[in-house]
């Protein structure tokens, strides 16, 4: 009977703190340069910094210099490993050792998105961000004390060590306040001065309510829109288990129940007519003809964008026009042979009568001059010419065009393109597509490809700009604009083919 093989040497590193990334980050470098593999390397934390961080079989202290020869991973596996190394999971030391060994093998393997040490890393590092942003969002201060003696403390319940890795921010915001923050893991207390991070609490240790809380749920009762609630996107950005912890959720699920009849009562009470300044602005910039207006036709026989912009001021199509300040038509040179279509103009487009110069136009401008495609080479328009919106006071709201406006204003679009003659055209959301094609086409799943019509026009599927500016969670939103951008410059390659 042949003998069991003896177990390899283990070799453990004893980190100063559970986010001792310095320390991981000497250990791991120094044990990659020997090529120790992953599974012969145990981590552990000790409770103070320990004089030499390798426990056992250990390379020697000179076996990776810190000015000797070391290699390079990408400034992204650096930025994630930060964030890992703040989970509470025990096996996040391991899991970054291993996939920096296969960073030394596989340089392109974060582009890997399949592969799962890739997707744990970034499931990790998700995770620890998300609870960042619950920390800054959910911490509820209450005072104790007075003049002097005054304070303010928190409680949060973290998932993750985030306390030390979050509380800058609180420093930076909370500059002028005596302020602790308790969670489990860890506390942070900062004097005025000097900035303290301490060991974790219970929920015992921090207050359970102040005097200013009922001021508090007063303010937040009336600020309470009912007409915008929606309770599933309101749970899953402020999960249930937060609300202990925040005066204004008590009032929350009365709130719920009655948000239906506020809301009906809301509709009842809107303006039936556009606010005033509007009216003036329309007044100014588009008086009311003293003709009636044109026939349908008005423009066909237009050979020049000029011209056909000068005939579309006066479009009556659909009824749009009504309530619009003026017509917004497109924009860019004659000669351009890609044409970006959108949806319909906002209310800063409405009021300046030009396309793109809101918060989607700046989006844009700022994408493409990323992706290198020259804004002043392409011309800009929307698929509906005038602003559809529901009055909210002194405000206009958005509203989605619907397929009737859509076919309706197809012909202006159609008349520009025939006009410019461009070889490629950019769908920018689903109505843009809709007046592009003739047909509703699902923007998600068909993203980044290209349709021809039957005209032989090429059109390129992607999102609207705006799509990216009404995402909530900064990360999400971040990726959202790369993935625009990756579709900007596959736009630029179209225009040079």
């Amino acid at each position: 009977m042949s003998a069991l093989p003896k177990p390899l040497p283990r070799i453990t590193i004893r980190l100063a703190g559970q986010t001792d990334f310095d320390g991981w980050r000497k250990a791991a470098r120094a044990l990659a340069m020997r090529e120790i593999p992953a599974d012969q390397v145990g981590w552990a934390v000790s409770g103070a910094a320990s004089a030499d961080l390798f426990d056992g079989a250990a390379p020697s202290r000179d076996a990776a210099p810190d000015g000797g020869t070391a290699f390079t991973v990408p400034r992204s596996f650096v930025e994630a490993a930060e964030a890992v190394i703040c989970h509470s999971d025990a096996e996040r030391f391991s899991l970054l050792y291993r996939i920096l060994l296969r960073l030394r093998r596989e340089p392109d393997l974060l582009k890997i998105a399949s592969d799962p040490d890739v997707r744990r890393l970034e499931a990790m590092a998700k995770a620890v961000r998300r609870d960042i942003h619950k920390m800054r969002a959910f911490v509820r201060f209450r005072r104790i004390g007075s003049g002097a003696d005054e304070r303010h403390v928190a409680w949060f319940e973290s998932l993750h060590f985030i306390v030390e890795r979050n509380a800058p921010f609180f420093v930076r915001r909370f500059t002028g306040m005596r302020w602790t923050i308790l969670t489990p893991y860890a506390s942070a207390d900062w004097d005025g001065e000097r900035l303290a991070i301490g060991p974790g609490a219970t929920r015992a240790d921090a207050p359970s309510e102040d005097d200013a809380e009922a001021l508090w749920r007063t303010y937040f009762s009336s600020i309470f829109n009912p007409a915008r609630l929606k309770v599933k996107a309101m749970q899953a950005e402020m999960p249930k288990k937060y609300w202990r912890n925040l005066p204004e959720a008590s009032l929350i699920p009365d709130l719920i129940r009655g948000a239906e009849d506020k809301a009906r009562d809301m509709i009842q009470k809107l303006p039936t007519e556009p606010a005033p300044h509007h009216a003036k602005v329309k007044a100014r910039h588009w008086p009311e003809p003293d003709v009636e207006p044109g026939p349908d036709d008005e423009g066909a026989n237009a050979s020049t964008i000029p011209e056909l912009r000068a005939a579309a001021e006066g479009c009556r199509r659909c009824p749009l026009w009504r309530d619009a300040t003026q017509t917004v038509f497109g924009e860019g040179p004659e000669k351009a042979k890609v044409v970006f279509v959108g949806e319909q103009p906002g209310d800063q487009e409405d009021l300046a009568g030009k396309p793109f110069v809101g918060p989607a136009g700046k989006m844009l401008d700022a994408v493409l001059a990323e992706a290198e495609v020259d804004r002043s080479e392409v011309y800009v328009t929307n698929g509906v010419k005038h602003f559809k919106f529901e009055p909210r006071g002194k405000r206009r709201i958005h509203a989605k065009p619907n397929a009737g406006e859509v076919k309706a204003c197809r012909w202006w679009v159609d008349k520009e393109l025939a006009i410019l003659k461009p070889t490629l055209a950019v769908a920018l959301g689903a109505t843009a597509a809709q007046s592009l094609l003739g047909k509703t086409v699902p923007i998600t799943k068909m993203r980044g490809q290209v349709v021809e019509r039957e005209d032989g026009l090429r059109v390129f599927l992607t999102i609207h700009p705006s799509y990216i500016l009404r995402i909530p969670e900064p990360a999400d939103k971040e990726a959202e604009r790369g993935r625009f951008l990756a579709d900007m410059r596959a736009v630029r390659e179209l225009m040079a083919a």
